[in-house]
């Protein structure tokens, strides 16, 4: 039964779900009905939203980029700001955390919003673990290995990220996995290695991590790296400044610490021990038990 404030926009929706669900693909429209269709959406949108060009259909992901190396830009190109997508058209009212999580999956993997990254990216990098975790993590964007494989955090950094999460007496299946843009950024053509996302990309894919954590509802969210807290929190400055004192996020308590990237470039135990510090934390604003063993590693050389 729909609700007296769904929109036209959510019974839209819901009713091409509904045809998605029973394997329909398309859906035929007379002239009268796509022109009704038209007036409303262009009467529903924000004046802001109808100076800006309207966003690029949904296409199918491209082959990898490998076989498309034209396509890469020598530069990040300038990127023209893509209209607000409120959160409100991606969670479905009334479903379960399941159901809701494979609707708001479904739209970013058919997402086109930043047409540079839909031409290089292999897939669209989504997220991965337990929809119930009371931990979740947030980096900044997926990499070489995982725009191949398609889960966040499985290269060398993801390999360290996971033994920390064990190290805390965690496997990697109970917390949740996520970044702040979900596709790899694109790189000049050549080159190697990851860049870092413009504030303009992290500000349209932000809300696919949003609408996540809206249905997740973990107890305690941490950030790995500078970027991670740029694009969730708003924050400016380093890593320094911000890792060990706790933020918020929509209420829910938030700690900052260094990607494990910068853990395998710095290799100090100074740096470990922070880190590791910052978990600890964690651990006691979740009501984890902590062992003796666990609050001395990396202290005088020792620890995992």
């Amino acid at each position: 039964m729909n609700g007296p404030t769904d929109s036209p926009r959510l019974l839209l929706a819901r009713a091409l779900r509904q045809k998605c669900d029973r394997g329909e693909t398309r859906v035929r429209l007379s002239p009268e009905d796509r022109a009704a269709l038209k007036r409303y959406l262009k009467s529903s949108r924000p004046a802001s939203a109808r100076q800006t060009p309207p966003p690029t259909p949904s296409t199918p992901n491209p082959a990898p980029s490998a076989q498309h190396p034209a396509h890469r830009t020598q530069h990040p190109a300038p990127q023209t700001p893509q209209p607000d997508l409120p959160l409100e058209n991606l969670i479905l009212p009334g479903a379960g955390k399941a159901e809701q999580i494979e609707y708001l999956r479904r739209i970013a993997l058919a997402c086109a919003r930043c047409p540079h990254l839909v031409a290089t990216r292999t897939q669209v990098v989504f997220g991965v673990g337990d929809i119930d975790a009371d931990l979740m993590f947030v980096g900044e964007a997926p990499g070489a290995d995982e725009d191949q494989q398609g889960e966040p955090f499985v290269g060398r950094a993801g390999q360290l990220l996971t033994k920390m999460i064990e190290t805390m007496g965690l496997s990697r299946a109970q917390v949740y996995i996520g970044n702040v843009l979900k596709c790899r950024p694109d790189m000049p053509r050549g080159s190697t290695g990851n860049r870092q996302p413009t504030e303009s990309e992290m500000a349209t894919c932000l809300p696919y991590l949003q609408a996540q954590v809206a249905i997740i509802k973990p107890k305690v969210i941490v950030t790995l790296g500078g970027t991670a807290i740029q694009g969730l929190l708003g924050l400016a400055g380093g890593v320094g400044w911000h890792r060990g004192h706790w933020q918020q996020y929509d209420g829910i308590p938030v700690m900052p610490t260094y990607h494990p990237a910068y853990l395998l470039r710095s290799g100090s135990i100074e740096t470990k021990r922070k880190v590791w510090e910052d978990l600890l934390a964690v651990m006691e604003r979740l009501g984890m038990p902590i062992s003796a063993k666990q609050r001395g590693y990396f202290l005088k050389g020792k620890g995992a």
